[in-house]
């Protein structure tokens, strides 16, 4: 271990994941979660090397929450002293046109990630409670915001830009921001060094429960699907992504729906939640292999056909406007772990001459590694994302 660590904090409306992270090596010393804040019971999780502790105590509030987490890294170690904790990194998904990197965060900055909340009502709120609480908690150390928005934020207009009436959108500040920038940054930055090119024109797929896809070029984000909040884009675990914005008038009109419930429809109800009743990939997979249940298995293959297929349609746009194509990087949860996915994609682009070598596709691994055979048109890559060092390198830069 350093003589520096950077204790990352992503404080969610019920639950507080945290990671004591060395950015120099990139290994996380320590990381737990609190979650059912607020319940009768919570449920504490803390891991320090091989020893874990779980714990199911009360937590009324976050600030009992982080009380807990402190005491945690007291008892069961490492002491924040002993770690040398510098800076408390804190995830926040929202930032608007206000920030375009890290902020050390002040009462200014806090009051700006507050008047933001409109923009992410799910979020920001709950990242609001983690920083007031860690802040009193921690005054000694400098407290930054890493925003999932700012690597996006110098999209061109032509991205980031939608076709809505001007005054309107610049009103309520209508327009494509993007999320999962921290792990797109990231995750692009790495595979330049790892290929040697500063130059690259690449596409990173954030495959998770929610997932997005970017194109970068030279380094610089030019256009991502998520758009002014989350739900755009990819279809996901819950999401509809991209949609016919009239489906909401319709459902209001010919169902009688009210605005939050197709709210409630739209992003907790549907995607592979939607069509398969599982939200889940491993579950919709085991759906498509189950020959004794011929309607669920078809319902599980028509929606991972959807998947597949807007995946491929990214991939042609984002080809386009980058002027062609050098690599694709599969990263997150499916995209790290779901071979099938991958493969299928590439069969879906191999008349462009894409080809997935068949072994290295099936090896099951953490480390960064090339699928594509080196005969392909564009390198195939899956590179685990991390986007906790990412928070920890960047706050490091106020310490």
């Amino acid at each position: 271990m350093s003589a520096s660590s950077v204790l990352v904090i992503n404080s969610g409306s019920s639950s507080i994941k945290y990671q004591l992270v060395d950015p120099e090596t990139g290994d996380a010393i320590a990381k737990g979660i609190v979650e059912r804040i607020g319940d009768a019971m919570g449920l504490i999780k803390h891991v320090h090397g091989d020893a874990v502790t779980e714990e199911e105590i009360p937590v009324p509030d976050h600030t009992v929450g982080m009380r807990e987490v402190l005491r945690l890294f007291d008892t069961e170690g490492p002491t924040l002293a002993e770690a040398g904790i510098v800076a408390v990194g804190h995830r926040i998904v929202q930032g608007g046109r206000y920030f375009d990197g890290p902020a050390l965060i002040t009462d200014e900055v806090r009051d700006l990630i507050e008047q933001l909340c409109p923009l992410a009502p799910l979020h920001n709120p709950a990242h609001l409670k983690g920083i007031d609480v860690a802040r009193k908690l921690m005054p000694d150390v400098p407290h930054v915001a890493v925003f999932d928005t700012a690597f996006f934020q110098g999209l061109p207009d032509k991205s980031a830009l939608y076709a809505l009436e001007s005054e309107t959108a610049e009103k309520y500040s209508v327009r494509r921001y993007g999320a999962h920038g921290t792990s797109h940054q990231f995750v692009s930055q790495e595979v330049s060094r790892m290929l040697g090119r500063t130059d690259l024109k690449q596409i990173v797929m954030h495959l998770g429960n929610g997932a997005s896809v970017s194109a970068v070029k030279g380094g610089r984000p030019i256009d991502t699907s998520m758009g002014l909040t989350p739900l755009e884009g990819l279809m996901m675990g819950t999401r509809t992504g991209d949609i016919d914005p009239a489906a909401v008038f319709h459902l209001q009109r010919v169902a009688g729906m009210s605005v939050d419930e197709v709210d409630t429809l739209f992003n907790k109800k549907s995607g592979f939640k939607g069509m398969t009743g599982e939200s889940d990939m491993r579950s919709v997979r085991a759906m498509i292999r189950n020959d004794d249940d011929p309607v669920a298995q078809k319902r599980a293959r028509t929606a991972m056909d959807v998947y597949v297929n807007r995946l491929l349609k990214y991939v042609g746009s984002y080809t386009a406007e980058l002027g062609g194509l050098d690599a694709i990087t599969f990263t997150a949860g499916i995209g790290e772990n779901d071979a099938e996915i991958r493969r299928e994609l590439a069969e879906a682009l191999a008349p462009f001459g894409v080809k997935i070598d068949g072994e290295a596709n099936k090896v099951h691994s953490g480390d960064p590694r090339v699928i594509s055979t080196p005969d392909s048109s564009v390198t195939l890559i899956v590179f685990p994302t991390n986007e906790e060092l990412a928070i920890a390198r960047q706050a490091l830069t106020f310490a």
